[in-house]
């Protein structure tokens, strides 16, 4: 047997050993992409916010930036004109979920033994509702199209649809079984399974299941930008980029990045990816390979919006404040 013959055979048995023990995806060893890395140390922010004892879901709208701590449970209003935190939003439980902005609110998800969604009044900085639907579990994400909230809310996969007029479920979608994390894109709603490897599809406008397809090792969180849609496989650590027209992956890009956690985001004709310990890798879309990765201590979230991406380091409850400009003219390999 052939020295490749033999890594492939250990690299498989490695997947199929993470597959069958997700706690264990956690602890894969991550070795990044070589060529490309330089010490996350030689960025400097702008800015660097303490929000909590732990940072995640960082989500940017037009005149504030909110993201969710731990001690305290809360979701903290950033004022990204001075860098401030200027209204704390205390919650029941831990925001485990992701957030979204829509209809004037910023919809929250909550864990615990009475899972909910919380809906934030962008205008006074306070609970406006509390639905009685939430997530199965970490991880997940939420996300609205133009005239509903969308999250999945079972074991079993079920999609469900929220009225943002009534706050109620007005349908529910059965999809692939281990889907938990939908993203709105151009009329879609499109859902990872990290439990069976498969992106599904989803008319927004009616809730009709389009199709689903195999994407790459437990694909979790996901993005759109430049036509396609792209993918974090925390199996391996890789991206997945979907044709947003054809619906077909059309290139698999090697980040090296695999575990838990993490997440990604477009902006500036660029695929940003936050994850431990890696805390930002730069995509070039015309190439389909890492340009730069920065590597350190920090990293889990990130969002673009207001010339910066904001990167949250999850372990120590910091938001940085990177302007773009500084990100995208380092020298690209």
């Amino acid at each position: 047997m052939s020295r490749s013959t033999l890594l492939r055979t250990f690299l498989v048995a490695c997947l199929t050993l993470i597959a069958q023990n997700p706690k264990l995806l956690g602890k894969v060893r991550k070795i990044g992409v070589k060529g490309v890395q330089v010490p996350f140390s030689s960025l400097k922010p702008s800015a660097t916010i303490k929000v909590g004892r732990t940072a995640d879901w960082v989500l940017v709208t037009e005149n504030a930036v909110w993201v969710a701590t731990t001690k305290p449970y809360a979701v903290q209003r950033i004022d990204p004109a001075t860098n401030t935190i200027v209204a704390t939003v205390s919650l029941s439980g831990e925001a485990c979920s992701g957030q979204t902005h829509a209809f004037g609110s910023i919809w929250v998800p909550l864990c615990g033994k009475n899972p909910a969604v919380v809906r934030i009044n962008t205008a006074t900085n306070a609970i406006s509702a509390t639905l009685p639907v939430g997530p199965v579990d970490a991880e997940e994400s939420i996300t609205a199209s133009e005239d509903s909230v969308w999250i999945v809310t079972d074991r079993n996969s079920t999609l469900n649809r929220i009225d943002p007029s009534n706050n109620s479920v007005r349908q529910k979608i059965p999809i692939p079984p281990g889907s938990y994390n939908p993203f709105f894109s151009n009329g879609i709603i499109w859902i990872t399974g990290v439990e069976n490897n498969v992106l599904t599809a989803v008319d927004a406008s009616t809730g009709k299941v389009m199709e689903s397809f195999q994407t790459g090792s437990k694909p979790r969180f996901l993005f759109s930008g430049g036509g396609s849609v792209w993918v974090l496989n925390q199996g391996d650590g890789s991206v997945s980029r979907v044709d947003e027209k054809t619906r077909r992956l059309i290139a698999t890009v090697q980040v090296g990045i695999p575990g838990t956690g993490g997440d990604l985001v477009y902006a500036e004709d660029h695929l940003w990816i936050a994850s431990f310990g890696f805390p930002l890798s730069r995509v070039d879309p015309a190439t389909n390979k890492v340009s730069r990765q920065w590597v350190g201590r920090g990293g889990d979230s990130l969002r673009f919006g207001h010339d910066a991406i904001w990167l949250t380091d999850y372990y120590r409850g910091l938001v940085w404040r990177f302007p773009i400009r500084e990100l995208t003219k380092q020298q690209t390999h």
